[in-house]
Formats: C-alpha cells, sequence, structure tokens
C-alpha cells in the first residue's frame, strides 16, 4: 500500500504538471494507480510578466495505511519529489521560451507538507510553488497564455485560478470561465487549445484606494447639499432604524453550521442553489453567504457562477 501511494504521488507529478504544459510524455509512461484526489493549479500574475506558480495535490488520508504512506512521500520532498518537479517545470519553462522567443527562467522551487483535518474529513496536502519569470507579455496590456505552447488540460477534480495584479482589469479572456471574481477560475475536465486559456489585462484604470476616497468626497458633499435642502425646506426627517445585524457565530456555531450545510448539499446530490440553501436553513442571508465563503476557501465547496445565482457543489 505504501508503495502503490508513493509511486502515485510520483507518477501524479508529472503527469499532471506535462498535461497542463504539454511537455512530451515520456517521463509519466507507467499506469498510476487512482485514488481519489483534487489539483489546483494558482497563477499569479505580476505586472512584470512574472508569475508566482502553486500546484497543491490534496488527498483523502482514509486509513493509517493511507497516512503512514503520506508521511513516507513527505519525508522525501526535498530529496526526491521536488527535484523531479523542478526539472520538469524547467524543461517546460525553456521550451516555452524556445516558441515565444521571449526570456524566460524558473526559480525558488519549493515543496512542502501538511495533513488538514475538516468536517468532511482528513487530507494530504502537497504544495509545490516556484516563480516563472517572463511567463506573460507584459505591456500597456499583460497578455497570458502563449506560453501554453501545446494547450493545456484539466483532469476532473482539477482546478486553474489565474490572479491578475492590483490596478488591472479583464480585457478579455478565452474561453470564458467557470467563475470571476478577484480572479478567473476554470474547472476541470476539459481542454484548451494551443495558447490558452487566453487572458489580456489592461491597466490604466483608477487604484481602489483613489476611488474609494472619490467617493467619500462625492457622497460627502451629497450629503452636505441634502441638509441645506432639508433646512430650506424646514422639512423634518425622521431616520429608519438600522437592520438589525445578525448575531455573530461561535467557532462551533460555525462548524456545525458547515456540517449541515455539507450534510444539505450531499443529500440533494451533491450540488444546490445558494438561494436553496438559505431556504432550507431558515437562517439570515448573510449568515449563510460568510458560511460558504468561508467553506469555499477552505476548499470544501465550489462556487460556480450560474446567471445570477452561485450553485454550490461538495468540492472533492
Amino acid at each position: 500500500m505504501n508503495r502503490a501511494f508513493a509511486e502515485w504521488f510520483r507518477i501524479l507529478t508529472a503527469i499532471a504538471l506535462v498535461a497542463a504544459l504539454a511537455v512530451p510524455a515520456s517521463a509519466a509512461t507507467t499506469p498510476a494507480p487512482t485514488p481519489s484526489y483534487s489539483v489546483t493549479y494558482t497563477i499569479t500574475v505580476n505586472e512584470s510578466g512574472s508569475a508566482v506558480w502553486q500546484v497543491e495535490y490534496r488527498t483523502p488520508l482514509s486509513s493509517d495505511d493511507d497516512t503512514a504512506a503520506f508521511d513516507q512521500y513527505a519525508n522525501n520532498i526535498d530529496s526526491t519529489y521536488l527535484p523531479q518537479f523542478q526539472d520538469l517545470m524547467e524543461r517546460a519553462v525553456r521550451e516555452a521560451a524556445v516558441a515565444t522567443s521571449r526570456t524566460m527562467k524558473a526559480t525558488g522551487f519549493t515543496g512542502t507538507s501538511e495533513i488538514q483535518t475538516s468536517p468532511t474529513g482528513t487530507y494530504g496536502v502537497i504544495l509545490y510553488s516556484f516563480t516563472w519569470d517572463g511567463f506573460a507579455k507584459p505591456g500597456s496590456e499583460v497578455i497570458i497564455g502563449d506560453a501554453f505552447v501545446g494547450g493545456l488540460y484539466l483532469a476532473k477534480d482539477s482546478t486553474l485560478i489565474i490572479r491578475y495584479p492590483p490596478g488591472y482589469s479583464v480585457k478579455s479572456a478565452e474561453p470564458a470561465p467557470d467563475m470571476t471574481r478577484e480572479d478567473l477560475t476554470w474547472y476541470g475536465q476539459r481542454s484548451f487549445g494551443a495558447g490558452e486559456p487566453r487572458v489580456i489585462l489592461e491597466g490604466g484604470g483608477i487604484p481602489w484606494m483613489v476611488l474609494t476616497g472619490i467617493m467619500v468626497v462625492i457622497l460627502a458633499g451629497a450629503g452636505a447639499l441634502m441638509i441645506m435642502l432639508r433646512r430650506r425646506r424646514r422639512v423634518v426627517i425622521i431616520p429608519e432604524p438600522a437592520a438589525a445585524a445578525a448575531p455573530a457565530l461561535s467557532e462551533d456555531e460555525i462548524l456545525s453550521l458547515e456540517e449541515r450545510i455539507i450534510q444539505l448539499i450531499r443529500s440533494n446530490g451533491g450540488e444546490m442553489y445558494q438561494s436553496d440553501i438559505v431556504k432550507n436553513l431558515g437562517l439570515p442571508k448573510s449568515t449563510v453567504s460568510t458560511a460558504l465563503n468561508d467553506m469555499h476557501a477552505s476548499r470544501l465547496i465550489l462556487k460556480v457562477k450560474k446567471g445570477r445565482e452561485n450553485l454550490i457543489r461538495l468540492a472533492g
């Protein structure tokens, strides 16, 4: 069991990244065991075109053998698996540099492991990261995607997240992401064409802090004008009572609510609309929304934008 688990991780590293960057798959020809796992690629791009890559593997540890095998793998990250990851990514960066005629370099490779416990179970988490200089094409517009020379493939239960620098907005993204907030998210299983996903960022927008200051000035001026008009008309305006804020939940209550949400979604086939979750729980929207945001950040659930609503799915 331990050897199979370690072999799966070794081949998983090669297969997942070979697929992601379309590097020739000669390094991963041996069939691997297929335990349940999820892979998340997070690419944080800055305005110079460099990007910090994070590749997270998450697998459930459902037995003592799984935990022992995970510990054995974790003990060999620095000596065995991180060098394999580094070799694979450096090869991908070299090939992308040739294809794009742009100077590129991969530096700062790290690998970490930890065991996480949540209401849905215990998970082993492996996180590899490095910096890819020259990943995107900088300028008045930052162009992302040409480094994906042969396209990109996301397996089932895999996620790609592209984050962009402050002050920039998304001019175009092809194909359209599954979710857009402060970043762009695509879920597997899906295949992308050569040079995709292609994202064009444009800068020059008003920074958020400046925009906030402008809004404060506008609102203050509007408030002063309203006071003057009220005094002239001698109209007495009685303020409406403020809406009662949702009571803060204790840590135990938060965990209990998350477990209720998980059980509710599970009993409805693994996915529900957020509005239906609110109706079933009978709690304030703000309380449920806060819990779902925390669960999404902890990767217990996935949020998929469907029109004006959020479809909530259990992760893994």
